[in-house]
């Protein structure tokens, strides 16, 4: 026989049941942090002027550039098709030379492929700072080294695209299934043998979805590029904003906008099909 429990039962406190606390005091770590980004706050205000009639007045100036930039100069499309196709072009160059050299950046990125711990750690800082500095900020260093146009442009994607794959494809080496590289190890294989013919066939459909958004992604960033002098249909929108033409900047504007929606469009339908047909195939 089990032997009963005589101990005594707590008394019940003199205030009932106490209910649990939907709140909880923060400490005076939050507290201060609260404080200083406030204080941070407050200053910017006063110290970035930004005053009430900026704001008041912003309906009124947007309202004068709409007004003067429709109807848009659709006489400047087939001058201006040009530069859009340079830019394209750009995208295009740019980003089959990103994903071209951030794959071996991955591989050697990834902790399952890389040779060392220290080429690890080197890789992935490597794409730590390519995927940090801004597409513009790149497109600044470019323009000053090799000069004005679209090989600033090209490198510029180039570079942003390799910090960005190159990220996506060493996690996606990372998550695949050790078996079959295992496997192959175990039979002798080179290290170069394993990644030919186990890493890269298992990953290459994560590898083209990810190629086909950095082709949609560097699309829509280089076409502002040419901001800075680095080539495309943004230098014609800076020339003209510059000179105030809003009906030709409107032009471009949309023109930008219709082949970013266009690029986004393929490039959805692309991994969509190619999903589908994986499927399929399973």
């Amino acid at each position: 026989m089990s032997r009963l429990d005589t101990r005594p039962m707590p008394a019940p406190s003199a205030g009932g049941p106490r209910s649990p606390s939907r709140f909880t005091r923060p400490g005076w770590g939050a507290l201060i942090t609260v404080l200083v980004l406030g204080g941070m706050a407050v200053h910017g205000v006063s110290r970035l002027d930004l005053s009430p009639e900026r704001l008041l007045n912003a309906p009124a100036r947007t309202w004068d550039f709409l007004s003067r930039g429709f109807p848009p100069a659709t006489d400047r499309i087939p001058n201006l098709a040009e530069a859009m196709l340079e830019t394209i072009e750009m995208a295009i160059i740019g980003t089959a030379l990103g994903v071209l050299f951030s794959l071996p950046i991955a591989l050697l990125a990834a902790r399952n492929t890389t040779p060392h711990s220290w080429v690890h750690v080197a890789a992935k800082s490597l794409l730590t700072v390519m995927r940090s500095v801004p597409d513009l900020v790149w497109a600044m260093v470019f323009v000053v080294s090799v000069g004005l146009g679209p090989i600033a442009g090209i490198l510029t994607i180039m570079v942003d695209t390799i910090g960005f794959a190159g990220r996506f494809f060493a996690e996606r080496i990372e998550e695949l299934d050790r078996g079959p590289i295992d496997a192959l190890r175990s039979t002798g294989a080179t290290r170069l043998s394993v990644m030919a013919c186990a890493v890269i066939p298992t990953a290459f459909p994560s590898f083209t979805g990810t190629s086909l958004y950095c082709l949609e992604k560097s699309v829509r960033g280089a076409a502002v590029l040419g901001l800075v002098g680095a080539g495309g249909i943004g230098v014609e929108l800076n020339v003209a904003f510059q000179l105030r033409q809003f009906d030709t900047a409107m032009t471009i504007i949309i023109m930008i906008l219709v082949v970013v929606l266009l690029a986004e469009r393929l490039s959805g339908v692309a991994r969509k099909r190619m999903l589908d047909g994986g499927a399929s195939v399973r």
